[in-house]
């Protein structure tokens, strides 16, 4: 392996790492907010319970999410100096943000977790509002930089040096507005899956009493709730990314739909295979029009096709796999999710176990989903790391060893992610939920 793809392989297997832990950590707080409400507007002690231990592997969870993601900032010095010494002058704004926003996070966290009980009901759903606006900042302003570098702006260069930096305008990219709300709507749609996916494999569980039955079917309803009504906001979201790749980055938009031809009423290709030898897409199912409609809200909208590139320029023709991979995925949680929730609404039944077994599966499609669209995009932006302005060969380190290091790193993650697991499962088998408590000197379940 060459020094850039291992400089490659080893930040984004780092990023596929710390983004389960990210993700995760920007959905739980969402969802523990909407539990809190619903403890106060419905009464109902179950929904602070579930507010409550939720919290506590949000906790376990946050732990690892901060380490790994101080190691990706700090891989990006290491690994991209090149890029790094772009950053630092044009778009070093969000990352200085970043700090004042996990500043917020953790401190309400920490008052919610604390102090919770002393707090009339107002203030403790403002101190976990505040906790779901910490973390969902930090995803956008994350978020901002990536988007810079799929539409950077806010300076111009001159001989490989930068001049006339306006700060606020690279902020302020083209591409931020439709990237960081895929991205937090994606989040909070994978944290109400996760919630469903624990739900349904407690309910699978044989011998429960009824009172922890009906405990975890709220939890269940309210995931896959929660959970299809963003799904659906992520696919419209996606229809507004389409349009933004459309503008800015239309090679990418071609390689993600196999299209080589610069057409009008172009068809949108499900499924299949890129071949790069004969230029076409085989074995895919094609809607027509509807790429062009996507495009453009226009069914004659005119897509540029890939030979109207340099094929050095190309993207790698692997990420229409990805796209449909993503698609796929997204669109089959909305269907499940719609499916199980008019279930429920109509026969008012619990679930049948092969129902639920199916859905254990919601939380981990989701984070693929996630992981695929991340890597769709990145990959999506090569050769360039800054859009036709830096490789991504210029970009990389020339140091040399990056490959005992990726092994170590992939060790490391291997063993994080069973640690964390084994962590979480032993807690909650020593910390299970009762209900005797909810009766007692609180009344609300706090004492888990």
């Amino acid at each position: 392996m060459d020094n850039v793809t291992l400089a490659r392989s080893l930040f984004g297997s780092s990023m596929a790492f710390h983004i389960i832990f990210a993700t995760l950590g920007v959905g739980i707080p969402f969802m523990i907010v909407i539990a809190e409400i619903l403890y106060q507007v419905k009464k109902d002690k179950d929904y602070a319970t579930l507010a409550k231990r939720w919290t506590k592997g949000l906790a376990i969870l946050l732990g690892v999410a901060i380490p790994s993601g101080t190691l990706v900032g700090v891989m990006l010095s290491l690994l991209w100096p090149g890029f790094m010494e772009i950053v630092g002058q044009v778009i070093a704004l969000p990352f200085q943000i970043e700090i004042w926003a996990f500043f917020l996070e953790a401190l309400f966290m920490s008052i919610y977790v604390y102090a919770a009980d002393r707090l009339p009901a107002s203030l403790r759903i403002l101190s976990v509002i505040f906790v779901a606006i910490g973390s969902s900042m930090s995803a956008v302003l994350i978020t901002d930089a990536h988007a810079w570098m799929n539409t950077p702006s806010g300076f111009r260069m001159e001989n490989g040096r930068v001049f006339d930096v306006h700060p606020w305008t690279a902020v302020f990219n083209p591409s931020l507005p439709t990237t960081a709300m895929h991205v937090l709507l994606s989040a909070y749609m994978t944290g109400a899956f996760a919630v469903a996916s624990v739900a349904a494999y407690k309910l699978l569980k044989r011998g429960s009493p009824e009172r922890e039955r009906a405990y975890h079917q709220k939890s269940l309803f309210l995931g896959l709730l929660i959970g299809g009504i963003i799904s659906l906001m992520t696919a419209l979201s996606g229809h507004e990314t389409a349009q933004m790749l459309h503008a800015h980055q239309p090679e990418k938009l071609a390689a993600a739909e196999g299209l080589f031809e610069t057409q009008s009423h172009a068809p949108l290709a499900i499924g299949g295979v890129t071949d790069k030898e004969t230029r076409s897409i085989k074995g895919a199912i094609e809607i027509p029009w509807a790429l062009s409609f996507l495009a453009g809200n226009r069914f004659d909208t005119v897509v540029k096709g890939l030979n109207d590139f340099p094929e050095d320029q190309w993207p790698p023709l692997i990420i229409h796999t990805l796209f449909n991979v993503m698609v796929g995925i997204g669109t089959l949680l909305i269907l499940v999710s719609a499916f199980t929730v008019g279930l429920r609404l109509l026969t008012k039944r619990p679930y049948p176990r092969w129902l639920l077994s199916a859905l254990l599966l919601a939380g981990p499609l989701s984070m693929i989903g996630i992981e695929t669209g991340w890597v769709f995009s990145c990959t999506g932006r090569q050769p360039w790391t800054i859009y036709h302005l830096q490789t991504t060969a210029s970009a990389a380190t020339k140091a040399q060893h990056l490959g005992s290091l990726f092994v170590l790193f992939l060790g490391l993650y291997a063993f994080l992610l069973i640690v964390t697991a084994v962590v979480m499962y032993y807690y909650f088998k020593r910390h299970p939920v009762t209900f005797d408590g909810l009766e007692g000197v609180n009344g609300e379940g706090r004492s888990l």
